[in-house]
């Protein structure tokens, strides 16, 4: 028994002590989290405490954003203006908790005021009949009906429907031409969301107007007026394209850029090009205003128009040069053979900077014995097209580095014949010929033979070339280092790197090496052409010169020149190409006549078989001829470059020879254009 007391004893006390530790420990946790709160509670009051007032301000703050500030202005490379904004005058509504009859009140005082375009409709009469008369309203409405909304078997909307239904017309045509336009102006104030600003007048509002309505705002509660603006284009059509376009507000597809930006969904915001690409130089800074405990708008913080953008683009050039473009499209148009040929594309640039002084694209479309002339300047960095001849230059550079071909080599101009395929020779026989004279009467044998030797590949007549990865990657990588197959930098949002074979047949690889296999944009031979020019050096293609802020007119940001990489090869060989590309503009070579000699001209012609689908089947069903030219001047200090290329010019397959010449036609006008513009005054 005295064993059986022991063990209970024992028992309750160990549970006793096990309760007094639990106890302990508790007391100790809850002692840490009063600390941890104190200690929290401190830092919120004490430490943090005008942080946090900070915040309960930022949250108890009543501010909110005005419109869209205006856009800063677009220049010229000689400061002219190019873009600007014009004021538009606002005539807007915001509900202040006004009863139905002051909204109608307002709105026949509104139409008193204001010539209103009147857009309205049956259902826009009727609903204002029916705001206007709810009593006779009411009486259209049975008493069964009444009931029956009471049961809830039909709805407010099934009433509403019952009302403007029973309207007659002859109720309707009570409504004079001043009902009407309160009509149209009561809808438009409640159209949208509550809290939506209400335009009611936006599109011609007359300087009379305005002051009527700011005179007697005191009498318009609810009424406001404010300026806004649009985006105008001093030189119309000109290069507008490229400046791109402004929004109303936030388009659907660029929602999460502009919203990850800190941009509300109704703001005008830049969507494409120049205007996309600069936007957060453009953009203004919109007023900050308060809510006063009278629900008016106080102004907190005034906004400021965008900052202004300077362009390296010559407008005037820009504009002569599209006029050139319009005339020889249409020109070329009534000659013959020309049925398929359809636009043409000009960029001149600065070898030296990279930056582009003016580029443009036209296009031309048929309709019914008449012509309509489009722009198509996108189409310069957009438009990939197979370039021919023009490349010989880097193919020359890839036969110097791979010691396929050296310095003075003399070569016979035979055709090719490989096994398979058709025989494959220079546009007319050349005879014996070195690597200055291949350049200026542009051979393609001595293209091939350069190509063979970089493959390893000894030639047999009808002998086979086998297919070689290596080979075509040695090509593409020099390609690359010039600006071809790649991207040039230029400031846009869109830019094509052109198209790149897949397969690695042999005789590709001679078609490759004489422009006929990958495709290039015109930007890319630009870029090319003032590679050349610089010594080897690539220089990222620009649009944008400078910034300067709208608030003092200050230069805020300059572009610097920017080399993406030098052509690896040695200095000897890159003379060697610009000694032939100088051959190719005298007397004799593929250039001559093209740009006048005392200029100094430089470069390399190059035509290329092109391939189309003219009945938009999706299948190619027509060869054509296409026609390309890059060149600089003066070439022993190049300023400028010259590229114009005019795809499908003409087709053997017709029942004419004729061959347009409008390439050369173009480059001599262009090149004319430029030196009387600029190189007199050197």
């Amino acid at each position: 028994m005295k064993k059986i007391k022991y063990n209970y004893y024992k028992k309750y006390k160990d549970i006793k002590e096990i309760i007094e530790k639990r106890y302990n420990i508790l007391i100790i946790i809850i002692m840490i989290v009063i600390m941890v709160l104190f200690i929290k509670l401190f830092s919120v009051q004490v430490i943090k405490r005008e942080y946090y007032n900070q915040k309960l301000k930022e949250l108890t703050d009543n501010k909110i954003e005005g419109t869209t500030a205006p856009r800063g202005r677009i220049y010229d490379r000689n400061h002219k203006l190019i873009v600007d904004n014009k004021p538009k005058k606002i005539i807007y509504y915001e509900k202040k908790g006004l009863t139905i009859k002051q909204e109608i009140e307002l709105a026949y005082q509104l139409a008193n005021y204001l010539e209103i375009n009147v857009l309205g409709n049956d259902n826009i009469y009727k609903t204002f009949w029916i705001k206007k008369y709810p009593n006779k309203a009411n009486e259209k409405i049975t008493k069964q009906e009444y009931e029956l909304l009471e049961m809830r078997k039909i709805t407010n909307n099934d009433i509403l429907k019952y009302k403007m239904d029973r309207i007659t017309e002859e109720e309707l045509n009570k409504f004079n031409d001043l009902d009407k336009e309160a009509a149209y102006i009561y809808y438009l104030m409640n159209k949208g969301y509550k809290k939506d600003e209400k335009i009611i007048k936006e599109e011609d509002v007359s300087d009379e107007e305005y002051a009527l309505i700011a005179s007697n705002l005191n009498k318009l509660k609810g009424v406001n007026i404010r300026l806004d603006w649009d985006r105008i284009y001093l030189y119309q059509n000109t290069f507008k394209s490229i400046l791109g376009t402004v929004s109303e507000n936030v388009p659907l597809d660029l929602e999460d850029y502009y919203l990850e930006k800190g941009y509300n969904l109704d703001d005008r915001v830049g969507t494409s090009y120049l205007e996309y690409q600069y936007d957060d130089y453009l953009k203004g800074e919109k007023n900050i205003y308060e809510i006063n405990e009278n629900n008016d708008k106080v102004l907190k913080k005034e906004g400021k128009r965008g900052n202004d953008i300077v362009l390296t683009i010559d407008i005037e050039l820009q504009k002569d040069i599209e006029e050139i473009l319009e005339e020889e499209l249409i020109k070329t148009k009534k000659e013959k053979n020309t049925e398929y040929y359809n636009r043409s594309f000009v960029i001149i640039t600065n070898p030296k900077t990279g930056e582009i002084l003016a580029m443009a694209g036209k296009q031309i479309i048929e309709n019914e014995k008449s012509y309509k002339i489009y722009d198509y300047t996108p189409g310069v960095a957009t438009s990939p097209l197979t370039v021919g001849s023009v490349v010989k230059g880097a193919s020359h550079i890839v036969g110097y580095n791979n010691k396929a071909l050296k310095i003075g080599e003399i070569r016979s101009d035979n055709c090719v014949k490989l096994a398979g395929t058709p025989l494959k020779c220079s546009w007319r026989p050349l005879g014996v010929l070195n690597d200055i004279t291949a350049l200026k009467k542009s051979s393609n044998t001595y293209q091939y033979y350069t190509a063979m030797k970089v493959a390893n590949t000894k030639y047999v007549y009808n002998g086979s070339m086998s297919p070689n990865k290596e080979a075509f990657d040695k090509y593409r990588k020099t390609f690359n280092e010039f600006g071809l197959g790649t991207k040039t930098g230029i400031d846009l949002p869109v830019e094509s790197t052109g198209n790149i074979g897949k397969s690695y047949v042999g005789g590709l690889l001679l078609d490759f090496s004489i422009g006929q296999y990958d495709t290039y944009t015109p930007l890319q031979l630009a870029q090319y052409i003032g590679t050349i020019a610089n010594n080897g050096s690539r220089m990222q293609l620009h649009l944008l010169d400078s910034v300067y802020s709208s608030k003092n007119n200050e230069k805020i940001y300059s572009y610097k020149a920017k080399e993406l990489n030098k052509v690896s090869t040695e200095e000897k060989y890159l003379n060697r190409v610009k000694e032939g590309f100088k051959e190719v503009m005298k007397y004799g070579g593929t250039g001559s006549g093209y740009i006048d000699l005392k200029y100094k001209p430089a470069g390399k012609t190059g035509t290329s078989q092109s391939f189309i689908d003219t009945n938009s089947d999706g299948k190619i069903d027509k060869e054509t001829v296409s026609a390309t030219f890059v060149g600089y001047a003066p070439y022993d200090d190049p300023e400028v470059t010259f590229t114009v290329a005019s795809p499908d010019i003409y087709n053997y397959d017709n029942y004419s020879n004729y061959q347009t010449n409008v390439n050369r036609r173009i480059v001599s006008r262009v090149s004319k254009l430029y030196f009387e513009k600029y190189y007199k005054t050197n």
